[in-house]
């Protein structure tokens, strides 16, 4: 998927063939916010533009403009692999949880 980004905010993109313009919606936010153009420059403006007037809002509203997370995530990983993560935990002496909390830290550490 296509992405842009603008003051820490994410934007995915798409295309619509039929109606020949680029189309996106703002990520990690509570509301729904999406954006248009005919050209990279008119999503990119239109995007900035979206983003500004989302920020506005929530100020306005007192409203918290990012998405809130639980910090808790459920994720679904074959039996195999769970046998793999629970024994390399366990050599290490460590829970499950923060064996799989370190393993996305270094790869998030990676990708920034």
């Amino acid at each position: 998927m296509n992405t842009m980004s603008y003051k820490g905010y994410i934007g995915t993109i798409s295309f619509s063939e039929k109606d020949r313009i680029f189309f996106g919606k703002v990520e990690g936010i509570d509301g729904l916010v999406n954006f248009e153009g005919k050209s990279v420059d008119d999503l990119t403006e239109a995007f900035h533009n979206a983003v500004d007037d989302y920020l506005e809002y929530c100020k306005a509203e007192g409203i918290e403009p990012r998405k809130n997370y639980s910090g808790s995530l459920n994720i679904r990983i074959s039996p195999k692999t769970h046998c793999l993560v629970a024994s390399l935990a366990r050599q290490e002496g460590i829970s499950i949880n923060s064996f799989i909390k370190t393993a996305i830290e270094k790869q998030i550490a990676a990708k920034m």
